[in-house]
């Protein structure tokens, strides 16, 4: 069960404390919550909040792999606390995809964290005295820093030019392939995006920036940048690939949601049989598409239900509400479980947005106890939630309105509640993630794997 560290202050009481000392709130929590693991409390901040960057921590790479550091991607969402236009020198030398923290005062395992920046951001990282990368915390080194290299397959273009990076990046330390392959979705506008998500505006600010973005992949492309890290990735540290991008209302090129994103499963599969363990990420649909997924070779389905909250749900997800409303989702999640093992059914919630304002929870206690209802309402079908940390990007109308994100203590309390029902229903870690364990995970979106005890014999990341 998780240990009793209950809040009764406001969510505002929250973020007001916040605002002082960084170092005091983290340490805090680190002292009351000693059974999760320290490197989990400094990454749930430093994904909730965002990290700024010293000039000579960017990578120096814009949108060709020139650079020794491995560049972040913007595979899907923007994971920034700004726009292009005012993040500066940043958006012209991009930041790395991801960071590793080790060492300093909290002696960090190795910790894989996500890029999310934010010039305003207390963490900074920069070159200390000895020209070593360190992150930064009022003012004190709490971490050595170290970079992504660059892939060799980075290095490789496809026949007409475009890069590995714009047409099948990875992310997790190089352990997942991320293929956006339809870059929108056509839930849009006000009354049917989702209220957190930015996919949209990612694909305008890039269009707008004169990045290369491609709409909508060809499916040769997509196999000629897999040909290419195959090829490359001789280590064989990529282990899986997720097929995704915006929810399919209609059509894409006369597909419907099930064909179009199944298409490029079947090619893969028949292309390189067995190399990649097949994610897709999609809406909940019903059970005959869902079959088809698993016949095109997918062997992992994440029908994200996104907040557990019924009222939470009609309001973010609007769109999804409309077309397929709360109720019916949840019932087809565990009808995709019959179709594919419930273990091989996870669905995603964005942790977070469960505090975001004017509609959402006041306190830490009824969000974590929202939250927790969902959790077991899934486990106790053998299905097993994880959850991305919310960033709240400055275009969506709760990153608006919410700029500093839910509190740190809810994070940390929902890390606690998520392993406490793990234990609960007697499930293990989800396959498609890697290893678990502080030290071990590379999961970059969260810290749920690096919380999850370690298997027994699993190798160090």
């Amino acid at each position: 069960m998780p240990s009793p560290a209950p809040s009764g202050r406001s969510q505002q009481g929250q973020r007001d404390q916040e605002q002082g000392n960084r170092t005091a709130l983290v340490e805090d929590l680190m002292e009351r919550f000693p059974h999760i693991p320290r490197e989990a409390v400094l990454k749930e901040d430093l994904l909730r909040g965002g990290m700024a960057f010293d000039d000579s921590a960017l990578s120096d790479t814009a949108d060709k792999a020139t650079g020794e550091i491995k560049p972040k991607s913007y595979f899907i969402f923007s994971f920034d606390h700004r726009t292009l236009p005012e993040l500066g020198e940043a958006a012209l030398r991009r930041p790395p995809e991801e960071v590793v923290l080790t060492g300093g005062p909290y002696d960090l395992s190795r910790t894989v964290v996500s890029v999310r920046v934010n010039p305003s951001s207390p963490y900074r990282v920069q070159a200390g005295e000895d020209g070593a990368l360190g992150l930064y915390l009022d003012g004190r080194r709490i971490a050595d820093v170290g970079l992504p290299p660059m892939p060799d397959y980075y290095r490789h273009t496809l026949a007409n030019g475009k890069s590995v990076m714009e047409v099948a990046p990875t992310i997790q330390w190089g352990y997942l392939i991320y293929l956006t392959v339809f870059r929108v979705c056509q839930y849009f506008g006000a009354k049917e995006e989702c209220q957190y998500c930015d996919i949209n505006h990612n694909w305008r600010q890039h269009k707008a920036a004169g990045r290369p973005y491609t709409g909508v992949k060809p499916v040769e492309e997509v196999l000629e940048a897999l040909q290419i890290i195959s090829d490359h990735d001789t280590l064989g540290a990529s282990s899986a690939y997720t097929l995704t991008g915006g929810s399919i209302t209609s059509q894409v090129q006369g597909k419907d949601e099930a064909d179009f994103y199944g298409q490029y499963a079947k090619a893969i599969e028949e292309r390189f049989p067995g190399r990649w363990t097949g994610k897709v990420v999609a809406q909940a649909l019903p059970r005959e598409d869902v079959q088809r997924f698993h016949d095109y070779g997918i062997r992992i389905y994440h029908p994200n239900f996104e907040v557990w909250d019924k009222r939470l749900f009609e309001l973010y997800c609007p769109g999804k509400e409309r077309y397929v409303g709360r109720e019916e989702w949840h019932r087809r999640i565990l009808d995709s479980a019959e179709v594919f093992g419930p273990r091989n059914v996870i669905p995603n919630f964005v942790a977070g947005v469960e505090m975001a304002a004017p509609f959402g929870f006041d306190s830490v206690d009824e969000a974590i106890a929202s939250t927790t209802e969902g959790l077991d309402f899934f486990m106790s079908h053998g299905i097993t939630p994880r959850f991305t940390t919310w960033c709240p990007e400055p275009t969506t109308p709760l990153g608006k309105t919410n700029p500093q994100g839910a509190p740190l203590e809810y994070h940390i309390r929902l890390l606690d509640a998520y392993r406490a029902a793990m234990q609960r229903h007697g499930l293990s870690s989800p396959p498609g993630y890697g290893p678990a364990g502080a030290g071990r995970a590379v999961f970059s979106v969260s810290s749920f794997m690096d919380t999850l005890p370690a298997e027994e014999g699993a190798p160090v990341a």
